[in-house]
């Protein structure tokens, strides 16, 4: 089998992409880490961490529960977080009866104390359930967190933090928000 191949151009450009966009993460470091502290400070208070996104958003928000609620890189207690995404009795039922817009919001009312950290993923910061549950967040004095990218969209006005990945494009903002979430798990276990 050939070693070079009609992709091996193309996989060049996207991994330099990558880099460009990683490399540009930089500033964002101080907001990062004031987000780490501000969910160390939700656990210490006997708050939990609720994550939610929308296709691979919501993925990235049940990974980053899984490493929050299980373990990232050091033994410890469990600690608690919760990727909204995961109940599909809720999500149909309230995207049924109150509209898909809803599917996170009613779970954060129902779930979400002042206590609390709320997480939004999406891409673009303008994911009308998302933004919806932020709203709800906001109401009942939780901390929210945008993890987002272009402009940051709605959830730059909206949340108590937004990490406002440097790209438009979605593949990049992604593979962003996993670093970034990986890094917060790692704020959150060295406390």
């Amino acid at each position: 089998m050939s070693t070079t191949n009609k992709y091996v151009d193309y996989l060049k450009g996207e991994h330099a992409a990558h880099m460009a966009m990683f490399n540009a993460l930089e500033p964002l470091f101080p907001l990062i880490s004031d987000v780490g502290i501000a969910m160390q400070n939700t656990i210490k208070n006997g708050g939990k961490i609720f994550l939610m996104g929308n296709g691979g958003s919501a993925a990235d928000s049940q990974h980053i529960a899984a490493e929050i609620v299980g373990r990232f890189k050091k033994e410890r207690k469990g600690m608690p977080a919760i990727a909204l995404t995961t109940d599909t009795s809720i999500l149909t039922s309230v995207g049924n009866d109150y509209g898909y817009n809803y599917i996170f919001a009613r779970q954060v009312e129902a779930l979400c104390r002042p206590e609390d950290l709320v997480i939004g993923l999406t891409t673009s910061g303008n994911s009308a359930n998302v933004v919806s549950a932020i709203e709800a967040a906001n109401a009942i004095g939780a901390t929210t967190v945008g993890l987002t990218g272009g402009t940051g969209g709605k959830l730059n006005n909206l949340c108590t933090y937004n990490i406002v990945i440097p790209s438009s494009v979605t593949a990049r903002i992604q593979e962003a928000h996993i670093f970034v979430g990986h890094s917060l798990c790692e704020i959150l276990e060295s406390d």
